[in-house]
């Protein structure tokens, strides 16, 4: 059994991976790291290997304490991968888009593959079909967007993603939604279309927390996937056991 921690912005995911099926999900606060981890072992004892990846506020002394009960790895840019990364500084290439790559590299083998990872930021990352990863594009998430617009201004509220009736907002709470949400929307779907342009047969994955929300609303043919991150950490674990 693998154990995988996916410590992001806001919340830990936590997976375990028998083979290539997931038997176990929580997601959870940091506060409630240590104990879940203690408990996830006593309830998984043949659990042998870890992975963590940690964009998030994980300390060490959190890290310890799985490397306690099996053999563990911190995810990083010196981690063996399966594919080739020409990223131009790959010692800045965050470790949840390395997962997300090798994810794509493996699910989609030889074929053109970008993936969008709608969370705190969305991160655009490209596999192409020979097996090479080429980088991408981050931007805010939605609700970076909602806090920033309420954080530098003095008087617009604070809101969270909701239905939007129409694009033309007639109060100041639909104008802020539908800026945000067709803002976001606008964007993914644009820049689907620029890779489209140059990649033939392109497969786009959506993942991550705002997936679902996003999948609904984009125009392009896009598969929603919220593991797809959860997974390639897998994969990187049995690369490199």
């Amino acid at each position: 059994m693998n154990l995988v921690i996916d410590a992001g912005n806001s919340l830990i995911k936590i997976s375990i991976f028998k083979q290539k099926n997931e038997i176990f999900s929580e997601q959870i606060e940091y506060s409630l790291f240590v104990s879940k981890i203690k408990a996830v072992f006593a309830q998984f004892p043949n659990i042998n290997n870890a992975i963590i990846s940690s964009v998030g506020a994980l300390e060490k002394k959190d890290i310890v304490v799985v490397e306690l009960f099996c053999k563990t790895i911190l995810l990083s840019h010196q981690t063996k991968t399966p594919f080739k990364n020409s990223y131009a500084s790959p010692e800045t290439l965050g470790v949840d888009r390395i997962a997300l790559a090798t994810a794509a590299f493996y699910e989609n083998p030889k074929g053109n593959t970008l993936v969008i990872d709608a969370g705190t930021c969305i991160t655009y990352d490209m596999v192409n079909d020979y097996g090479e990863y080429l980088g991408g594009s981050i931007s805010p998430g939605l609700k970076m967007r909602f806090k920033a617009l309420h954080d530098q201004t003095s008087k617009l509220p604070l809101l969270e993603a909701g239905n939007i009736l129409d694009f033309i907002g007639n109060t100041t709470e639909t104008s802020i939604q539908s800026g945000v949400i067709n803002g976001i929307v606008a964007e993914i779907d644009g820049i689907v279309s620029k890779y489209e342009s140059r990649f033939k047969n392109l497969t786009v994955i959506l993942t991550g927390g705002d997936a679902l929300f996003l999948s609904k609303r984009t125009k392009n043919s896009i598969f929603a996937n919220q593991k797809f991150l959860l997974m390639g950490l897998n994969y990187l674990l049995e690369y490199n056991k």
